[in-house]
């Protein structure tokens, strides 16, 4: 059974399409076989929803990079913001305490013993909606979001998904609006973690590479044209941050 669209206190919100209610979503078949230890398999969550362990994992860097996600969303955030998949951590219940109070913050992801997690960590809150969908083709009308977040989101995904996930969030941002994308990038050539790193992503995370093989705005669609675009890495180059504006 396909979950409801659902707020963060456990009530029905608004479906995005007036009077129709959300498909059967699968989970995506490279989910199951290559991330089923960190999202999909019950035991998940209770391993990796633990701050020291995301903040272990991203060597000390969490709450930087977080910060850094928030600090372009605003210290005030208005308008209606898009977050695309959960995050393990504290990301959105900071980004709940920054909202305006007429502001909005949807969730999608397409696991959900992840929004049901989220759900968990957050109290009730009548801005916050949890939606079941998947980032490669939103739940959400066209230029409907002021704000795109994707936290540590894009290294997990295969190129074709990776494509489609960041032609969606073109797709949902106002003009104007923002794409904020924190993740994953090239180190330094002598960067010491640099041999470690590659052995994790080879072991664990099979597409992670093509962060470091390529930029970011290299899998946008060919006919997107950002009105800017800026980029500010961290850790020796290991972790940047992406700013698009649409």
């Amino acid at each position: 059974m396909t979950p409801p669209v659902m707020d963060a206190a456990g009530a029905l919100a608004p479906a995005l399409v007036p009077g129709t209610q959300p498909a059967a979503l699968a989970i995506p078949r490279y989910l199951e076989q290559v991330y089923w230890w960190a999202y999909v398999h019950p035991s998940a969550v209770q391993v990796f929803e633990r701050e020291w362990l995301v903040n272990l994992i991203l060597f000390g860097n969490y709450g930087r990079l977080r910060d850094a996600a928030l600090a372009e969303l605003g210290d005030t955030v208005t308008g209606h913001t898009l977050q695309v998949a959960c995050v393990y951590g504290n990301l959105t219940p900071h980004l709940r305490l920054r909202l305006a109070g007429d502001a909005k913050l949807d969730v999608v992801d397409i696991l959900p013993i992840q929004l049901d997690n989220l759900a968990a960590k957050m109290p009730p809150d009548r801005r916050v909606a949890l939606l079941h969908g998947d980032s490669s083709a939103l739940p959400c009308p066209d230029a409907s979001y002021d704000q795109v977040l994707l936290f540590f989101l894009l290294h997990e995904q295969p190129e074709a998904v990776r494509r489609a996930t960041l032609a969606e969030a073109l797709r949902v941002a106002r003009p104007g609006g923002k794409i904020v994308i924190v993740d994953y990038h090239r180190p330094a050539p002598r960067h010491p973690l640099r041999p470690l790193m590659r052995a994790v992503f080879r072991k664990l995370e099979p597409y992670a590479m093509d962060l470091w093989t390529n930029d970011i705005e290299h899998f946008l669609p060919a006919d997107a044209r950002p009105a800017s675009l800026t980029r500010q890495t961290w850790f020796g180059g290991l972790y940047q941050k992406l700013v698009l504006t649409r």
